[in-house]
């Protein structure tokens, strides 16, 4: 990215500032970490930033669009057809893999389309941790940014409060999941709990009467009154965890975001997005092209890269049953650059998630700010990184 940055931060990077950032990382959170961490931020230039956001808001446009909505409703199982769905999610992610463009500058390509959340808290957390340990280092700025649109912390912090609070009392939001203590994501669930108040829930501990939710604390009775959603589906449908509700039916909750818009905001989207950063998607069902070696085999609901197959043959899609191909895609294959190297001269690959808020009351969707995947390996990733240096959890800074 930026070279100058770059240059210096190499030059002057240690096993110990690394250690360091790691250590004050999790003792702000007072949990470990359960994933990789990586040992540099990425520096965002200018230019790489305007391009990017364009890209993202031009996308999160389309898929914005009232008829096209319409037309994918096809897409949610009656399971999680709940009622009282909201005209946008308040929350949604766009992936892009950072590609070099034909005049070789950075450029970005879509690879998965999420309407759901992501880790807001931890990468604030993980930024302003690396924007203070940066400031000690000897020729890098004194100060950074991370968040599009020229938002400030205070006021971003501000949005994704309203987001995930409208003007309900902490206690009667709930972060749901399933056994959230488990979950690789846990750090996200304690900087939530931390800077705005919403609790992680496991679904199984979740009381009803009639149509309301109950959760129970410290022998106290407390209404649930908007859930902040992070149940994985596919995860859900083969857990065995008992529950006393299901996701369609008609409850006194509001939901961040509604279940509906985990299939509709999704990798699905990419077979109608009409944008030069999407690359060609079709559904498996809709036929198999003579050359597979240009294509990626995916399941269209999965997350952390579950079930990708970056070198599908045709026995491959022929092992898919016929009645589950349109749960399939074949994506044309994104050749990921090199974004920087590390210090040991290793070429390092990068992606790049632009983060969405909607709060409570606007018509659109807010570019608020990035998460970063860097990997060494033939996927994303940090299941598919684990024994790679200068890879894992980054973040997106720029000078402020």
């Amino acid at each position: 990215m930026d070279p100058v940055l770059r240059e210096q931060f190499n030059a002057t990077w240690t096993e110990d500032l690394y250690r360091k950032v790691r250590e004050d990382l999790e003792r702000r959170l007072a949990c470990r970490v359960p994933f990789r961490v990586a040992e540099t931020p990425i520096f965002f230039p200018a230019d790489f930033r305007e391009r990017f956001s364009r890209a993202a808001t031009e996308i999160v446009a389309q898929l914005s669009n009232p008829r096209w909505i319409a037309a994918q409703e096809d897409a949610v199982p009656l399971a999680y057809r709940a009622p009282r769905r909201d005209a946008l999610p308040q929350v949604a992610q766009v992936d892009f893999a950072i590609v070099r463009e034909e005049d070789g500058s950075f450029g970005p390509r879509l690879v998965e389309l999420q309407g759901f959340p992501s880790l807001y808290g931890f990468q604030i957390l993980l930024s302003e941790v690396w924007a203070e340990h940066l400031s000690a280092v000897k020729g890098m700025p004194d100060k950074w940014r991370m968040f599009f649109g020229g938002f400030e912390r205070v006021r971003a912090m501000a949005l994704i409060r309203e987001t995930l609070l409208a003007e309900h009392d902490p206690a009667e939001v709930i972060l749901l999941d399933l056994d959230p203590d488990t979950q690789k994501t846990y750090p996200d669930f304690r900087a939530t709990q931390r800077w705005w108040g919403v609790e992680p829930v496991c679904l199984s501990s979740i009381q009803r009467e009639g149509r309301r939710l109950i959760r129970v604390k410290d022998g106290k009775r407390i209404p649930v009154k908007r859930v902040f959603q992070r149940v994985v589906f596919d995860e859900l449908e083969k857990s065995k965890l008992p529950r006393t509700f299901a996701f369609h039916e008609d409850l006194e909750v509001e939901w961040v975001p509604h279940p509906a818009w985990y299939f509709l905001w999704s990798k699905r989207s990419m077979l109608s997005l009409d944008h030069w950063a999407v690359p060609k998607t079709r559904l498996v069902g809709a036929g198999v092209p003579e050359d597979l070696s240009r294509y990626v085999l995916k399941p269209l609901y999965s997350f952390a890269g579950g079930g990708v197959n970056v070198e599908p043959t045709a026995a491959d899609v022929e092992a898919i049953p016929a009645a589950e191909r349109d749960r399939w895609i074949l994506q044309e294959k994104v050749e990921y650059a090199t974004a920087f190297r590390s210090v040991k001269g290793d070429d390092v690959k990068a992606e790049v998630r632009m983060m969405f808020v909607r709060p409570e009351g606007e018509d659109s969707m807010t570019l608020l700010m990035s998460l970063l995947r860097l990997s060494r390996g033939k996927m994303m990733g940090v299941n598919f990184n684990k024994d790679l240096d200068w890879t894992g959890a980054s973040v997106g800074l720029w000078p402020a």
